[in-house]
């Protein structure tokens, strides 16, 4: 059998490749080189880069086979995600794999900005014992504005309590209760800079974010202030802020990121003053390894079709323990929805009924979309483009839930209505200590089937004769039946018949099962 190809295309620890394991064939590229990184995506399954590789349109269209884009680090600026979400190909980082480094890393910045230590260094080295000169500030009793209380901002915060300072904290979208466990002060942005001795910046860029601590921000801070920023170039507007020292509005800065980069020349370099470091953020052995080893099993999940939690192009984030059972089983019941259907629904509901929805289930509605279009489409369909496809063919869908459930402990429905206005459902839940998978509802018809490779239902008149017809037509044919279900809502009405098999049903004995008991409607599932 053929492994799974995984492209390395920078260089990544050996822990990196210990953490694929033995199941994929792993070849090696210079990402940075245009003329060997296009050729070599050709046939690959996955790609792990960091940030000298740019996952472009181009690249993403080179690479046919490609399923995964792996960035072993935080920023994604050199992955086009957009046009992988397009080409269904799944985006992984390593969001957590840098942050105790960066926090450290700001932390060394300000005292390095405090202290004066980069240019006594220099002097001292360059035959200078410049003592008096470089005098600096203590941080104790001092006032340190955090802008951004993610992750990376609240482990500077915890790190910087035995300094003895009072932190202030600048982030729309934290509480100010968790503001207080960590020991800061929830601020307005202007009250930050206009109150604040040192100021560090720990905010992504964004649209929103872009300049933001620009001209305007800078004159309202404190001449004695000195801002340090390790999270990403253009959130401080290094022109202004060079204006600004120069001016004497600002004491100094400490710097690990740039607008652009590499960043070899800039005013603020002119600065003694002003700490510079290129971009050692993610720079020590440990994020380095975080990083590799955790996108190498993010790669793992993927090309096993499982769930990634840290794909950044895919809803559904973390799923509890309890809800991934669910996942396939669901994935499936949106295959014989589209077989039971004969066509792709306008709306779509994915009902969940049972003590289940205590959890977080919304996986489950973008497992149902990937069932709907797997079988309908030549196009691969991967939960990162099962969304895109349903609003290509305008499907709606929404996830319902309800805890209670009457017949079993848990049940989804898959209920969608058709362009005609016609209801198709198809019901399923997982049974016993070994989960099993059954469909326990096809349009309102009770029934309790295994989950089978091979399935088959027909609805027809209610008669005598009609399980003798299935039975003898697919025991010539050969076609052992694995399990049989007979189901009515009335008697003398219509009823339905469900099949699972142990081999395929040749299209011949399907159409001559049909005609024999006059079926109203055959549908066949194959879920290999």
């Amino acid at each position: 059998m053929t492994k799974p190809v995984v492209l390395i295309a920078e260089e990544l620890s050996p822990a990196t490749v210990d953490a694929l394991g033995p199941d994929f064939e792993v070849r090696t590229t210079d990402g940075a080189d245009r003329s060997r990184l296009i050729p070599d995506l050709a046939d690959v399954d996955a790609v792990l880069i960091r940030s000298a590789t740019k996952m472009d349109a181009e690249a993403i269209a080179a690479a046919r086979s490609l399923k995964v884009i792996a960035r072993a680090g935080v920023g994604l600026d050199n992955v086009d995600v957009d046009a992988a979400t397009k080409a269904g190909v799944m985006v992984v980082n390593a969001p957590t794999s840098n942050i105790t480094s960066a926090a450290e890393l700001a932390i060394g910045l300000l005292l390095a900005c405090a202290r004066n230590i980069a240019p006594a260094n220099e002097a001292l080295k360059g035959g200078t014992w410049a003592r008096s000169r470089y005098g600096g500030v203590e941080l104790l009793e001092k006032k340190v504005g955090i802008v951004g209380f993610g992750r990376i901002g609240q482990l500077v915060a915890e790190r910087l309590k035995g300094f003895g300072v009072e932190i202030l904290a600048y982030d729309p979208y934290v509480s100010v209760q968790r503001a207080g466990q960590l020991g800061a002060r929830l601020v307005t942005l202007d009250e930050l800079l206009a109150e604040s001795d040192f100021i560090t910046i720990h905010l992504p860029k964004t649209p929103e974010t872009l300049g933001l601590i620009g001209t305007e921000a800078l004159a309202k801070v404190k001449p004695s202030v000195r801002i340090v920023n390790a999270a990403r170039g253009g959130v401080l507007d290094e022109e202004a802020l060079a204006t600004a020292i120069a001016e004497g509005r600002v004491a100094g800065a400490g710097l690990d990121v740039y607008a652009k980069e590499p960043c070899t020349d800039s005013p603020l370099f002119a600065h003694e003053s002003v700490v510079v470091t290129p971009h050692l953020g993610a720079s020590t052995e440990e994020a380095q390894e975080k990083a590799g080893v955790a996108v190498a099993k993010s790669v793992r999940l993927a090309l096993g079709g499982d769930l990634v939690p840290d794909a950044v192009n895919v809803s559904g984030g973390a799923v509890a323990e309890e809800v991934r059972p669910g996942i396939d089983l669901v994935e499936k019941l949106g295959r014989v929805f589209s077989a039971v259907a004969g066509a792709v629904p306008v709306q779509l509901d994915v009902e969940v009924k049972g003590e289940i929805t205590q959890h977080d289930v919304s996986i489950w509605e973008l497992s149902a979309l990937k069932g709907v279009f797997t079988d309908v489409t030549e196009d691969p369909v991967t939960y990162v483009n099962a969304p895109l496809l349903a609003k290509e063919r305008g499907l709606e869908s929404r996830l319902v839930t309800d805890a209670a459930s009457e017949e079993f402990r848990n049940v989804t429905t898959l209920r969608g209505t058709l362009g005609d206005g016609t209801v198709v459902s198809v019901a399923g839940t997982l049974t016993g200590p070994k989960m099993v998978q059954k469909v326990i509802g096809v349009n309102g018809y009770d029934l309790e089937v295994p989950l089978s490779r091979h399935m088959a239902f027909f609805s027809y008149a209610d008669r005598p004769g009609v399980v003798g017809a299935l039975g003898r037509l697919l025991g010539e044919a050969d076609v052992n039946i694995a399990a049989m279900q007979v189901s009515r809502q009335d008697e003398g009405g219509d009823a339905l018949v469900a099949l699972t098999v142990d081999s395929a049903i040749p299209d011949s004995v399907v159409a001559a099962i049909g005609a024999e008991i006059g079926a109203a409607t055959v549908r066949v599932v194959d879920l290999a």
